[in-house]
């Protein structure tokens, strides 16, 4: 509603031959205010305030507030629109629109019941681009009533202006800005193609001619998401106008004429406002409420991705049981996990790119291994199978120190080589068979007589063993063999020898000589 002065200057203007496009740029009105009121006579323009300021008696009620609002925010010239939505929040549904709203306010400022200074706020139109092309980003800060600083993050769908914000009490790292990407994405329930960025240092370390250097983390972050970029140039807020208008917005219309206790109940309060006003209300520049836009726009977002750095939320992460040779199935591979997890249930979190294990009671990450492309493969753990080399080795040299025999430490470097893969179960088969009651005679016998046949299994050498210590046992007395009768005892060399007649003899004789 245009007041009675500025009507009268209007009509001033008219007088002295200026046109309606000469009156815009002289009072700085808007065109179709200035067309409204240019071929209105004083009759009807007079007629026309009756009707409205009986229109808005329906506020009257809400005078009190209103002013105190006002007040409290020292009489600064307010979006009426954010005091609409603060009144709307604090006592509930009103009893008219917010154009009658808007008429009520403009009649308070007429009848000099409500007094601040105007400023002057200029609109540029921006080029639309298609549905899920680009989202804008930026931050913001602003300080409350009360001294609390708040950093601002905002970002907006450049086609249906769909919104986001989010709020912190610290500065802004690059984790903080992918943290706060990844909850846009999930508000959004879906990736853009092109994400409009300027030249912040936790996205950009510098550019040269074009050449743009992204922080490392964002970096990586970028291209896990297949993100476009564009990078705006330093002083170019016209390449990004959406987005320096919600900051603004968020300034103006929810932070300026609200105060906070602490940090949580800013943040709560800001998802409400999202859903109710910034997403809720029609757009002046679409002239279309976002949501129902968005609701639109919402088919032509890319899929969500895991991300890397989504992995330490615990409801993003897939519980999996690992088999008995150490290893879980994902996506038809088996990968593995710690030989301690064998037959127990870990949590994973994948990408397309990365499979990370953890510790289903600690959280804590325990392997981590990249995606095979090739369906049904087996990851083989190099790392593993080094573990086990070096600690078998140390096992080997800790038998060796079982038995001070050259010829023990030989056998057990003969028993590592032929059975390396089983060298732990040797390991313990030899504690349980030779740690204690052994005779080092019958060992270094047994370990002698192995060597010599080159059988090399703890088990062969147990068994050589326990012959000899059964031939001790079980042998019967033995008997001296003497080659010379002269090494028998004297007492020993008394016996019978038998005595035959002599015609035996003369027969065998006489037998021969008659021989041919």
């Amino acid at each position: 509603m245009v007041n009675k002065i500025m009507y009268q200057k209007i009509q001033h203007f008219k007088r002295r031959g200026f046109t309606k496009a000469d009156i815009v740029r002289e009072t700085g009105l808007n065109k179709r205010t200035v067309f409204k009121y240019y071929d209105m006579s004083e009759k009807k323009y007079a007629r026309y305030i009756e009707k409205v300021r009986y229109r808005t008696k329906i506020f009257e009620p809400y005078q009190s507030p209103i002013l105190d609002l006002y007040q409290a925010n020292d009489f600064q010239r307010l979006e009426k629109s954010a005091v609409y939505d603060y009144l709307e929040e604090k006592l509930g549904s009103l009893p008219g629109t917010e154009r009658s709203f808007r008429s009520y306010i403009s009649f308070l400022v007429e009848t000099e019941q409500l007094k601040f200074n105007s400023n002057k706020r200029i609109y540029s139109p921006v080029a639309e681009l298609p549905y899920g092309k680009q989202l804008q980003i930026d931050f913001g800060e602003y300080r409350t009533r009360r001294g609390l600083k708040l950093y601002i993050f905002a970002a907006v769908l450049s086609a249906s202006r769909y919104k986001y914000a989010a709020l912190q009490d610290r500065p802004f790292t690059t984790l903080d800005l992918i943290n706060h990407l990844l909850d846009c994405f999930d508000y959004l329930g879906g990736i853009p193609e092109e994400l409009v960025i300027d030249q912040d240092k936790v996205m950009v370390v510098s550019e040269n001619r074009g050449d743009i250097i992204y922080t490392r983390d964002f970096k990586q972050f970028i291209e896990e998401m297949d993100l476009k970029m564009y990078v705006c140039r330093k002083s170019d807020p016209e390449s990004k106008g959406k987005i320096e208008n919600l900051i603004k917005f968020i300034k103006r219309n929810f932070l300026s004429i609200r105060d906070f206790e602490n940090i949580k109940e800013a943040k709560e309060r800001l998802l409400k406002w999202l859903n109710r006003r910034a997403n809720g209300k029609i757009s002046l520049a679409t002239r279309r409420i976002p949501q129902e836009m968005f609701s639109e726009e919402k088919a032509y977002l890319r899929t969500l991705k895991n991300s890397i750095y989504r992995k330490d939320n615990l409801n993003a992460r897939e519980r999996r049981k690992a088999n008995i040779t150490g290893e879980i199935s994902v996506n038809s591979c088996k990968y593995p996990v710690p030989l301690e997890y064998r037959e127990r249930e870990v949590d994973i979190y994948k990408t397309a790119e990365r499979l990370f294990i953890y510790d289903i009671r600690s959280g804590e990450k325990i392997k981590e291994h990249a995606i095979s492309p090739i369906p049904g493969s087996r990851i083989v753990n190099r790392a593993r199978h080094h573990h086990q080399e070096h600690s078998q080795r140390e096992l080997k040299e800790k038998l060796k120190k079982l038995f001070d025999l050259d010829s023990w430490s030989e056998f057990v470097d003969k028993n590592f080589r032929m059975y390396t893969r089983y060298f732990r179960d040797q390991y313990h088969d030899a504690l349980k068979r030779f740690s204690q009651g052994i005779e080092r005679e019958h060992l270094k016998q047994a370990i002698d007589l192995c060597l010599e046949n080159r059988t090399y299994s703890m088990a062969n050498l147990y068994d050589t063993y326990q012959y000899y210590q059964q031939e001790k046992e079980l042998a019967l007395p033995k008997v001296k063999i003497v080659s010379n009768l002269r090494d028998i005892p004297r007492e020993k060399k008394e016996f019978q020898v038998e005595k035959r007649d002599i015609g035996v003899y003369r027969a065998l004789v006489n037998a021969s000589e008659a021989r041919p």
